[in-house]
C-alpha cells in the first residue's frame, strides 16, 4: 500500500435496515476509502436493494461511489422471493417503509463478479470485502477466477457457532439464503473472517440512540431515526428479550476497520448443505487436524467500544458531515 493511501472496501449488500446502518458505519470511517457496492438479495430482491444502495449514498452525500448488481438468486434455484418474515422486519422496500428520493445515479453496466474479481487482483492486501447478504456473488467470483479465492480478504455477517441460528435452531438466515455458496466461501478462500449471531446479537440499539440522529434535525439523521425505529420495533415481536435491535451488519464493517473490537476462534468451517441441519456453520471434521486455518469466527466482542464507535462514526454521516473517499 502506498503510504498515507488508504484501504480499499468493498460492501456486498442485501440493503435492509442494517446494511443501511453499515453503509453509513463505512462511510463515517476514515481508515477506508469505499470503492463500490455489490448488490445482492435476501432482505430484498437485487433490483430493490440497487435502488435503496442508489438513494442512501445521494443521501449520505456520496453518490460517486458505483453500485454493481449481483447474482439475482441462489445457486440452487432458479429464482427469489422475499420471505415474509424479512418483509416484516425490514419492510417492503427495505428500509422501514421510509421514502427516499429516487436517485439520479444509475447502476453500473459491469457485473458485481466481474467488479469483485477486478478489484482483488488491482488491489490485493488492501482491500476488504464486507458480504451481509447471500454468499452468491463471492462463489461467483471464485467460480470464474480461481486466483480470487486466493487473494481474497474477506469479513462476513453470517453464521451462528455456539448459539441457534435465526431462521432455524441451526441456519443464519444470510446463509441459509445460499448454503451452497456459503460452503464454497468458507472452505475455499484463504482469509476468511465469520462474524455471527454469537457477537452481533450482544451489540443491541435502542429508541434511545435513534433519537440522538433524530434531534440532528437533518435528512439523513431523520431516515437513519425512522428506519431504525422500525427494525427495533420488528425486533420488540420477534425477540422482545433483546430489548433492542442487533447490529449485524455494522459489526462486520466495525470488525473489517479494527478487528481487535472481537475475539477470534481460529477454524476450518464448514457449512451443511443437506438434511435437517442444511444452512448450519460448523468446524470442519475433515480439516480438524490441519495446522493451517483459513478461518476466524467471532466469539466475543467489546459491546462498549463497539457502540461508541458505531454512534460515532454513523453520527457523522447523520448529521451530513462531508463524507469523503
Amino acid at each position: 500500500m502506498v503510504d498515507g493511501a488508504k484501504k480499499k472496501l468493498i460492501l456486498d449488500l442485501d440493503t435492509g435496515i442494517d446494511d443501511a446502518l453499515a453503509l453509513a458505519y463505512a462511510l463515517g470511517s476514515e481508515e477506508f476509502e469505499l470503492i463500490g457496492i455489490t448488490a445482492t438479495y435476501g432482505n430484498v430482491l437485487v433490483e430493490t436493494g440497487v435502488r435503496n444502495d442508489l438513494a442512501l449514498l445521494e443521501l449520505f452525500g456520496r453518490p460517486d461511489v458505483p453500485v454493481f448488481a449481483g447474482v439475482e438468486h441462489a445457486r440452487a434455484k432458479d429464482s427469489f422471493e422475499v420471505l415474509e418474515i424479512s418483509a416484516f422486519i425490514h419492510g417492503r422496500n427495505g428500509i422501514g417503509e421510509v421514502e427516499v428520493a429516487e436517485p439520479k445515479a444509475t447502476v453500473q453496466t459491469k457485473s458485481a463478479v466481474d467488479f469483485l474479481i477486478e478489484s482483488v487482483a488491482t488491489y490485493g492486501e488492501d482491500l476488504v470485502i464486507v458480504p451481509t447478504g447471500a454468499m452468491t456473488n463471492i462463489a461467483a467470483a471464485m467460480e470464474k477466477d480461481p486466483s480470487f479465492a486466493a487473494n481474497a480478504h474477506i469479513v462476513f455477517m453470517g453464521g451462528a457457532l455456539t448459539v441457534p441460528g435465526n431462521v432455524s435452531p441451526w441456519a443464519e438466515a444470510n446463509i441459509n439464503q445460499d448454503p451452497e455458496a456459503a460452503d464454497m466461501m468458507v472452505r475455499g478462500c484463504a482469509d476468511i473472517t465469520m462474524i455471527g449471531l454469537d457477537v452481533t446479537l450482544q451489540t443491541l440499539l435502542t429508541y434511545e440512540e435513534t433519537k440522538k440522529w433524530r434531534a440532528l434535525g437533518t435528512k439523513a439523521g431523520a431516515f437513519l431515526a425512522d428506519a431504525t425505529d422500525y427494525y427495533i420495533k420488528a425486533y420488540d415481536t420477534t425477540a422482545p428479550h433483546l430489548g433492542g435491535c442487533g447490529l449485524h451488519d455494522p459489526l462486520a464493517v466495525g470488525v473489517a476497520v479494527d478487528p481487535s473490537l472481537v475475539q477470534l476462534l481460529p477454524i476450518n468451517l464448514k457449512v451443511d448443505t443437506e438434511g435437517a441441519t442444511r444452512g448450519r456453520t460448523i468446524g470442519d471434521e475433515t480439516r480438524l487436524n490441519d495446522p493451517v486455518k483459513n478461518a476466524k469466527v467471532a466469539t466475543g466482542v467489546d459491546v462498549e467500544r463497539f457502540l461508541k464507535e458505531f454512534m460515532a462514526r454513523v453520527g457523522k454521516v447523520a448529521a451530513g458531515a462531508n463524507v469523503s473517499a
